[in-house]
């Protein structure tokens, strides 16, 4: 199987490395690709957003697979185009993708399908904004309405934030502070089968003992030894089958990957967010933990035969990822910078720990940095207390001026499982 991969995050190389080890993937290809994807896959210059040159690339390469990893290629109706050239594609459509690209239209559809969820106001004028706040007090919870790369989100105590924040925002939803810890759980479906993986937790606070603003994921680990061991078949119950199953009533259905972002709370599970797409960094963690080879899954969420998949296998290990940041993230990265230490994971920490590279880019002979979120070492063990030992080794290893990452990934939950 020809298999292309849109992106060049660590998620599409997490994607590729998955699929780069299925013996039923002929060709792997990847577009626009970071220096890391391109040891496992052949790179190509592509507008990800652009629905008919990604499908004119597919063509070309004679792909009989395209996975669209990001959101905002998916918002942009890619996956539209892609299948309108008759290639099977990974991805929801554009009308489908609003789940993530909407909070108030994944409000909606929550409400209808019966989903628990935080109370929200969705506000559009300053009156609004404040009768809002009022209603729920602090912590205040205030998100953007759009796609804002993870960073969209305001959780804080103080109401002047909180107000300026949604004031800056041309829509916004403002919904109660749910308790408890969060969960990410993916599920792959092909609008009406679907199929959960195994859950994970990520950090979103830049700094150690979740301090600092939030990013797009600063480490995940996967299993959850405190999770409840029903907690699985009780969200795909409750929350992703009557998503699904609302969103192919509406006459949308939704085919690709359903990431359901939860909270544990005193009152039981609730949806804090839907995205559209695999998550970073908890792909890294949920995918090393995959047995079952990914592109047949994949394949079979494109075409509709998801019924006919076998139970999913997974590995017995646990899985935790550290996310590598560049000087100054979450705000204006300091890139340019040289990365070394790389080959030395390879040779002392592989199989069991190795590198997924997200900001990074070719310079010469030197990889060097490109972005917020640089790279993420991702670690195999016994347990999470060895997979973590693992991951700090490797981590260790990395030498990237001013480069910054959290120090607690997974530390609390592998004390709890010794």
């Amino acid at each position: 199987m020809k298999v292309l991969v849109i992106g060049s995050g660590a998620r599409e190389h997490a994607l590729c490395r998955s699929l780069s080890l299925d013996p039923d993937v002929t060709e792997l290809h990847c577009a626009p690709g970071n220096a890391g994807i391109a040891e496992v896959a052949a790179l190509h210059t592509v507008d990800a957003l652009d629905g008919e040159a990604v499908a004119a690339l597919a063509t070309r390469l004679g792909a009989e697979l395209v996975v669209v990893g990001p959101e905002a290629p998916l918002v942009a109706g890619v996956a539209d185009a892609v299948r309108a050239a008759g290639i099977p594609c990974f991805g929801p459509s554009r009308e489908a993708a609003r789940l993530e690209g909407s909070k108030a239209f994944a409000k909606d559809v929550m409400a209808a399908a019966g989903v628990p969820t935080a109370r929200s106001y969705v506000c559009t004028t300053p009156q609004e904004i404040d009768e809002a706040l009022d209603a729920f007090g602090p912590p205040y919870v205030v998100k953007d309405d759009g796609l804002a790369a993870g960073k969209g989100v305001v959780v804080t105590p103080d109401l002047d934030t909180a107000r300026q924040h949604a004031l800056a925002c041309e829509r916004v939803v403002i919904e109660e502070f749910l308790d408890g810890p969060e969960v990410s759980l993916f599920a792959v479906t092909d609008g009406r089968t679907v199929v959960p993986l195994q859950p994970a937790q990520d950090f979103k606070r830049a700094l150690d003992n979740d301090e600092g603003p939030n990013t797009g994921g600063m480490g995940a680990y996967s299993p959850l030894p405190w999770a409840d061991p029903k907690l699985v078949e009780e969200v795909l119950a409750t929350v992703l089958q009557p998503t699904v199953d609302e969103l192919r009533r509406r006459g949308t259905p939704f085919s690709g990957l359903l990431y359901a972002g939860l909270a544990i709370t005193s009152r039981g599970v609730r949806v804090i967010e839907f995205n559209a797409r695999f998550g970073d960094p908890e792909t890294q963690v949920v995918l090393a933990r995959l047995r079952t080879p990914l592109a047949g899954l994949l394949l079979a969420s494109a075409n509709g035969s998801l019924d006919l998949v076998p139970p999913l296998k997974w590995r017995d290990e646990a899985a935790v990822t550290v996310v590598v940041a560049s000087h100054n993230y979450p705000g204006t990265p300091r890139t340019g910078d040289p990365i070394e230490g790389l080959d030395e994971i390879a040779a002392e920490d592989a199989p069991h720990a190795y590198v997924l590279h997200a900001g990074t880019k070719r310079d010469g002979a030197a990889v060097v940095s490109a972005g917020g979120r640089v790279l993420s070492v991702t670690a195999t063990g016994a347990g999470l207390a060895a997979a973590r030992e693992r991951a700090y080794r490797a981590v260790a290893r990395i030498r990237l001026d001013g480069s910054q990452y959290r120090t607690d990934i997974a530390a609390k939950a592998a004390a709890e499982a010794q």
